[in-house]
């Protein structure tokens, strides 16, 4: 295959990781022109440009070198990286990108009561994940029988072709609907940037050390904070133990007042009411709480 001079990143053409992708991709300063088909988007700026998929044909796109790069959510990763019986080319997950998280779940009738997985041997399990689940059942010893199906895996018990399945879930109410209930997690699964496991040496991959380097900024940022607030030097102590977890705060005098500091905290994560409230019973006054949109180290 040619070697490429530009960094290709497969992504998922339409569905729930689609719109918070590009948001991430756009916050690490990457900008993309639609190709008319809206397959392929090309990268103004930076050497990088965006195949539109299906998101079950992304980690084999990386593994033949069609693309470099990917997002697609762990559980299709995973299930690609077992193989289903055939030779898949090792890939690695490069960064966990925190957006469209789910968990793959053994679900089962509500009346049906669970305690454990060996409960289910003898037992028909469909699923749209059937490397993942040979491999929970292998690991937990347990011997049933593994149902395909590409789609509509919850209406698979009413229709009598399997006894409980094994399927994603968000907030449950599609099992609730079809009077099933969540018994056993097998992943946690959420957005991933995945690549081989060796990335490539020369512009690509300095392309991909430039865009890792952006993605830790962006990750470390998305849910900070910038805590603004003045104090006496008699209450510093007292204020300082109070500030949610990040790095050393910085001082500044405060002009005429001797006595007085303005302090500047990077706080991990919101930063609540009641945690202002007890900072200023501490002895804090004037106090901003700002988002953060760009942080370099």
């Amino acid at each position: 295959m040619k070697t490429r001079d530009r960094l290709r990143i497969a992504m998922q053409k339409s569905g729930r990781l689609t719109e918070p992708a590009l948001d991430l991709l756009n916050r690490c300063g990457l900008t993309f022109r639609q190709s008319r088909d809206k397959l392929f988007c090309f990268g103004e700026g930076e050497p990088v440009d965006l195949l539109l998929v299906r998101d079950d044909d992304i980690p084999g796109l990386i593994a033949q070198g069609v693309c470099d790069l990917g997002i697609v959510g762990r559980n299709v990763l995973s299930e690609y990286s077992l193989g289903d019986g055939r030779e898949a080319e090792p890939l690695a997950e490069w960064r966990p990108l925190g957006f469209g998280r789910c968990r793959l779940s053994i679900a089962v009738p509500q009346e049906m009561p669970y305690e454990a997985p060996q409960q289910l041997a003898g037992l028909r399990i469909a699923t749209s994940y059937p490397g993942l689940l040979r491999d929970w059942l292998r690991r937990n010893g347990v011997d049933a029988g593994v149902v395909t199906l590409a789609g509509s895996v919850e209406i698979a018990p009413r229709l009598g072709t399997a006894d409980l399945i094994c399927d994603l879930v968000q907030s449950g109410g599609t099992l609730v609907a079809n009077q099933l209930r969540e018994a056993d997690v097998l992943l946690e699964s959420e957005a991933v940037l995945a690549g081989p496991k060796t990335l490539p040496v020369d512009e690509r991959g300095d392309m991909i050390d430039l865009l890792l380097k952006r993605l830790d900024g962006v990750m470390q940022v998305r849910e900070s904070r910038l805590l603004l607030l003045q104090t006496s030097r008699q209450h510093l102590d007292a204020v300082t133990r109070l500030l949610p977890g990040g790095p050393q705060p910085t001082l500044l005098p405060v002009a005429g007042q001797p006595d007085q500091l303005m302090l500047q905290a990077l706080c991990a994560g919101e930063v609540s009411w009641r945690q202002l409230e007890e900072i200023k019973k501490a002895g804090a006054r004037e106090m901003f709480v700002l988002p953060v949109e760009k942080m370099l180290a």
